[in-house]
């Protein structure tokens, strides 16, 4: 345990699957209280328990929580600077990825209502929990913003579609909006940028276009929500007091940027 972490305050959202929940486990045994939120309840009550088990369910809270209701993300923070404080930490990590029958839409068939949902929650969500996060962290003269980004944002897209990918960059312009504005008192804000990672949202393993993304990294595999939460738990730390701005690129060597 980090003895800098314990009491601190961590918020991540779609923290009850996938990288977020890997995010949320690692943080938790650095020692912090971590509060995690998603839209499926089944998933909420999953993750209280098993968080709860491992760590103790005073280090835990999950809650149901829409990113695209404003109303709701207010609540859910308030609620939580009530009974346990403000976020000292915000992983911006929830996203949505549409993929009909398996594959993305070509670009020129991307329907407004699937452009416009996947904005709501990959960008305009974290956006609004930012909104409400960051004075606080600046009140307190110390936060930790970091957003999950994408590979696809940063080289040649294969597999997500264009409203991901564009949701994904536009992550890049608020990140440096926020380094701009609130690195003076104490806050950074920094930029995860995962490749294709063994999740849900991913799909099967030894689909055609996973085993073709695994052939295409250097380090010989596909990578694992672990690998991203100890990025996550590096940039939340005091150590990591000097990184802000940066985009850190975790996939194993499938994208070089220089």
């Amino acid at each position: 345990m980090n003895s800098q972490a314990s009491g601190r305050i961590a918020v991540v959202t779609g923290g009850t699957a996938g990288i977020g929940l890997a995010c949320a486990e690692r943080l938790l045994a650095t020692g912090y209280r971590v509060a995690v939120f998603s839209t499926k309840a089944a998933r909420v009550e999953k993750a209280r328990e098993d968080l709860s088990r491992k760590f103790g369910a005073d280090k835990v809270r999950a809650d149901v929580v829409d990113l695209r209701d404003p109303d709701a993300l207010k609540g859910f923070f308030e609620d939580l600077k009530k009974t346990w404080g403000s976020a000292d930490v915000l992983v911006c990590n929830a996203g949505y990825s549409p993929k009909p029958n398996g594959q993305r839409l070509a670009f020129d068939t991307i329907p407004l209502s699937e452009w416009h949902e996947v904005m709501a929650i990959n960008l305009t969500g974290a956006m609004l929990c930012c909104q409400i996060a960051a004075p606080l962290m600046a009140a307190k003269g110390f936060g930790r913003i970091i957003l999950i980004g994408s590979m696809a944002s940063r080289t040649m897209p294969r597999i997500a579609g264009a409203s991901y990918v564009a949701s994904k960059a536009a992550l890049g312009g608020m990140a440096k909006s926020l380094v701009s504005e609130y690195s003076a008192h104490g806050v950074t804000t920094n930029t995860v940028a995962p490749g294709n990672v063994l999740t849900e949202m991913l799909g099967a393993p030894d689909s055609p276009a996973n085993l073709a993304a695994a052939a295409r990294v250097p380090s010989g595999r596909l990578g694992r929500p672990e690998d991203i939460a100890a990025v996550v738990s590096f940039l939340a730390s005091d150590q990591a007091e000097f990184v802000n701005g940066a985009v850190i690129d975790v996939n194993g060597g499938e994208y070089l940027p220089c």
